[in-house]
């Protein structure tokens, strides 16, 4: 268990991490110091400055934690793709519809032209280490002869950009843009099916969203 002064400065840093992205949202990554961040998070500069000396080290944990996995997630044991990608794409949507996550995005996409190594932290600790667990499992399938890929890096492009084209990009623009959790489970489903009508060694049946199963 955590100790007290554990829990405190996880509790803080919590704080640092919620006010930075809200200011980096409303006024700008540039235009927000540490110290107007340390003020909005109820701490004192020193303990801010304990934890992030600099701005961009802040940036890097607020990307690390948005797209950080529940605790033991471990890519899926290959021979079973349906169940494999099922759960990776299900995995996906739920890092991509994290509160916060749009506002993230946003931040990174308007701050990019002048702060390029913003959207380098969000490629490189974020989207890639995902992307990578991925491609290495479609590797493994193939390995295991479970699935036909030439292109892991290809095939698992197209995997993830058919779920977040529809679970994930409309809401940077439609800013009510909720699609219900049956829809979700339907994109990740036709996103596996896809994949495997394409890439699957035989032609396994999958569970749809509503619990029909397809060949």
């Amino acid at each position: 268990m955590p100790t007290y002064h554990e829990r405190m400065a996880e509790q803080k840093r919590t704080a640092i991490v919620d006010a930075a992205t809200g200011l980096f949202l409303e006024s700008g990554y540039d235009k927000t110091s540490l110290a107007r961040i340390a003020d909005a998070a109820g701490v004192s500069k020193a303990t801010l400055f304990k934890q992030f000396p600099t701005k961009a080290e802040l940036f890097d944990a607020i990307v690390t934690e948005y797209w950080r996995t529940e605790e033991g997630a471990l890519t899926p044991e290959p021979g079973d793709p349906v169940t494999g990608l099922t759960a990776l794409g299900n995995r996906y949507v739920a890092l991509l519809t994290r509160p916060g996550m749009a506002d993230l995005f946003r931040i990174v996409i308007a701050e990019a032209p002048r702060f390029p190594e913003l959207g380098q932290t969000q490629f490189k600790l974020g989207k890639l280490p995902f992307f990578d667990a991925v491609r290495d499992y479609l590797r493994a399938e193939a390995l295991a002869g479970t699935l036909n890929v030439e292109d892991p890096v290809q095939a698992a492009t197209q995997f993830l950009g058919m779920i977040s084209n529809f679970a994930f990009w409309p809401r940077m623009l439609l800013v009510n843009w909720a699609p219900t959790e049956k829809a979700l489970a339907s994109s990740v489903d036709e996103a596996v099916r896809t994949l495997l009508a394409r890439h699957a060694v035989t032609a396994p049946a999958v569970t749809g969203a509503a619990g029909a199963t397809r060949a």
